[in-house]
């Protein structure tokens, strides 16, 4: 189990109140907290120590939570939890939009943020971890290529093909984990950062979509197929190029 390691936890927030208080909690159950003030601090921190997960407040000075996330997540798979003292939805939606898996909103427990930590890390790390993605820009699948510094799909012709973020994170988990059955538990928990409900089909949604952008025949798909009681294969061979 991964608390048998101690996860590493970097904790951005200009707070000092809030920053020792959450690092406290933390390492007095389990964890190693790093802390960070902003943008510049954060990617020093990145750059020295390894970092199992990082709790992001959206209202940093400067360069903001939303930002720092987009392009933490264009290079790297590091789960992201946002905090915020704004709770509307439009901020939930934008956060896990630029690829968080997590949302919680201020004022908060730190025993809430702490089973929010343990949930993602959980998702993040029920998958075989020899297939993570290695540093890189582009991933051939087919006749497609994966643009992952634009972040838009691109065909053998040379046409692009836009993707929402959404289709774009869970297209990006295939491809870090061909040829393996997913279930839609794992989907939506790996790319929306929440659990499932049996009512919730947007996993089906954007697979569907995706199978029409990859052109992908919904009857009879090649790419993304449907396993039966089990969930979607990628069946395709990858491709990283850095």
């Amino acid at each position: 189990m991964y608390m048998e390691t101690a996860a590493h936890i970097l904790v951005v927030d200009d707070d000092h109140e809030i920053r020792t208080l959450l690092a406290e909690y933390l390492d007095a159950n389990g964890f190693r907290t790093l802390m960070a003030t902003n943008g510049a601090d954060m990617r020093k921190v990145l750059s020295e120590a390894r970092v199992d997960l990082v709790v992001l407040d959206l209202t940093l000075p400067g360069e903001d939570g939303l930002t720092l996330c987009r392009n933490l997540r264009a290079d790297s798979n590091i789960p992201v939890i946002m905090l915020t003292a704004r709770g509307e939805p439009l901020d939930r939606i934008l956060g896990l939009e630029m690829g968080a898996d997590d949302y919680l909103s201020k004022p908060f427990e730190p025993r809430e943020l702490f089973a929010r930590i343990r949930s993602v890390l959980r998702r993040t790390q029920a998958l075989p971890p020899n297939m993570a993605s290695p540093e890189a820009q582009q991933i051939q699948f087919g006749r497609w290529t994966l643009d992952l510094i634009a972040r838009h799909l691109v065909n053998s012709e040379g046409l692009v093909v836009a993707l929402s973020g959404a289709e774009y994170r869970i297209l990006k988990v295939f491809l870090d984990h061909p040829n393996r059955v997913l279930n839609r538990d794992q989907l939506l928990e790996l790319t929306q950062g929440r659990e499932s409900d049996p009512f919730d089909r947007s996993v089906d949604i954007q697979i569907s979509r995706l199978r029409q952008k990859l052109g992908d025949d919904a009857r009879t798909p090649v790419i993304i197929k449907t396993v039966r009681n089990e969930g979607y294969v990628l069946a395709t061979a990858v491709t990283v190029e850095s």
